[in-house]
């Protein structure tokens, strides 16, 4: 293992294979993730965002090469591993306080100790008032903060994101981005985020992985020196999100010729 690697990804290649035609997703996809980084995937439809993230997930192998947390190959699903998902993925017949402690109470912990971590969670996210509450009687930012709990319950150095705020609206994506800022730096995890937004991706990220339209492949590393907190009306700002917009536009017109050609998909 890569001494400051806690993710290591190697010559990955993920290919679905069908009836007459086969469908290469990753071509040779190469990068390394130390601890504590924040890094976005960003890239059009059709690049591989969400399949290289189910794949270090573990929901779905590489077809050939590597992906290793801490020097293991991944083969499953781990506990190192929590998954925040774009539909919040919360159980309806449960309240906000039974989806928050479904997983420790899984792993039997003491009930001391979830309540203590149920009550902490609930204060961190402000979701102390509606803990009773079901899913349905909540709106999509408070569903989002709720998903969030979940997976922080577990207590996971590492947090995989896919668009977790795509479905929001833009002043409570924000907010939402400036909380998951926040729990970041308090509690040090690692985070991979998948998004279709430039403007996202440089406001939250350390890095930035670029992705070509399929096969996807790494078109650019890019490192976000901006001091944070990150101003998106500052002219550092704008000019790395030119740069980035140029990069992505490219892959965004392979899609779209793609998709006159019928064949599209991420």
């Amino acid at each position: 293992m890569s001494e400051s690697a806690q993710i290591e990804i190697e010559h990955v290649h993920k290919v679905f294979y069908g009836e007459g035609k086969d469908v290469v997703a990753l071509r040779d996809i190469n990068f390394n993730i130390s601890a504590g980084q924040f890094v976005c995937l960003l890239g059009p439809s059709g690049c591989g965002k969400s399949t290289l993230l189910n794949a270090i997930a573990g929901f779905s192998l590489p077809t050939q090469g590597e992906i290793r947390v801490d020097g293991k190959i991944i083969l499953l699903p781990g506990p190192d591993r929590g998954m925040v998902f774009q539909e919040y993925a919360l159980f309806p017949w449960m309240t906000v306080a039974e989806n928050i402690t479904f997983g420790l109470k899984i792993k039997k912990e003491n009930p001391q100790k979830i309540e203590n971590k149920l009550n902490e969670l609930l204060k961190m996210l402000k979701l102390a008032d509606f803990r009773d509450r079901f899913p349905k009687d909540l709106s999509g930012g408070m569903r989002q903060r709720v998903a969030i709990a979940r997976v922080l319950a577990l207590d996971s150095p590492i947090m995989l994101m896919d668009e977790p705020f795509g479905a929001l609206d833009a002043l409570t994506r924000r907010s939402l981005q400036d909380e998951l800022l926040k729990l970041w730096s308090e509690l040090k995890k690692t985070i991979v985020f998948v998004t279709h937004s430039i403007e996202e991706s440089i406001y939250l990220s350390d890095r930035i992985i670029v992705m070509s339209y399929r096969p996807g492949t790494v078109k650019k590393d890019i490192h976000v020196e901006l001091p944070r907190p990150r101003n998106p009306a500052s002219p550092d700002f704008n000019d790395l999100k030119k740069e980035i917009s140029q990069l992505v536009m490219e892959e965004q017109n392979r899609f779209e010729q793609a998709q006159l050609q019928g064949t599209t998909g991420d």
